[in-house]
């Protein structure tokens, strides 16, 4: 009992139950605009990487290897820590989505790249016979097969922003688990800390779920 009352103590965990839905809100709000700017960002790179010009393609392919490399809670204090000292300061909201967003969309620019070179070049010699532009080849042939191909990666991906959006926490940023450490604090118990690992399962476990579940249809990978 006395486990249970300092680990899952319902009458502290009711008292800080709004704080944690609070921090909960934050945290959804901050893993959707950055997965939305990741997915945007990672199509654009994978664009530039497989056809643009030679020196573009190379930039894109530095800032696609580095942006993998570099650990997201290290690029996250450099943005929110450091960029002060030149002038450029940043609420805690947009350090977390830009950190989040720049790892975010080079792992998606890579999943694109491979979904996209694994249309047979077939697809796109018979749209030239047709006629159609490069554009269109794109628009209307192969992106939409690619995304078929992608989407189990770039879903495993999405569930990797939305636990990456604890590392926020370090910004003062008013998180999940931000609001759960505070609360932890002030009830001198961590019950608060339960509850947050219990709403990160609840709210990602189905979601991993619908990931394996894409993989066995379409025959996808995890993206990390």
């Amino acid at each position: 009992m006395d486990v249970f009352d300092t680990f899952l103590n319902l009458e502290v965990l009711a008292r800080t139950w709004p704080l944690l839905l609070t921090g909960l809100w934050v945290t959804l709000q901050l893993g959707a605009a950055s997965i939305v700017a990741g997915l945007v960002l990672g199509l654009a790179l994978s664009m530039v990487r497989l056809y643009g010009p030679g020196p573009v393609r190379a930039l894109a392919r530095v800032y696609i290897d580095v942006f993998r490399s570099i650990p997201l809670l290290v690029l996250l204090i450099v943005i929110y820590y450091a960029l002060p000292f030149v002038g450029l300061s940043l609420s805690p909201f947009a350090s977390a989505m830009s950190a989040l967003t720049m790892v975010s969309g080079a792992y998606s620019a890579e999943i694109f790249r491979a979904g996209i070179e694994a249309i047979p070049k077939g697809q796109f010699e018979a749209s030239a016979a047709l006629g159609l532009s490069h554009r269109q080849t794109m628009t209307d042939v192969i992106l939409p097969q690619a995304i078929r191909i992608v989407i189990p990666p770039l879903t495993n991906n999405s569930i990797n922003v939305v636990k990456d959006t604890a590392l926020a926490s370090v910004v003062a940023m008013p998180d999940l688990l931000k609001q759960a450490t505070q609360a932890q604090a002030l009830a001198a118990n961590p019950t608060p800390l339960i509850g947050a690992a219990l709403i990160y399962i609840a709210v990602l476990w189905p979601l991993v779920a619908l990931v394996s579940r894409m993989e066995r249809r379409f025959g996808g990978a995890g993206a990390r």
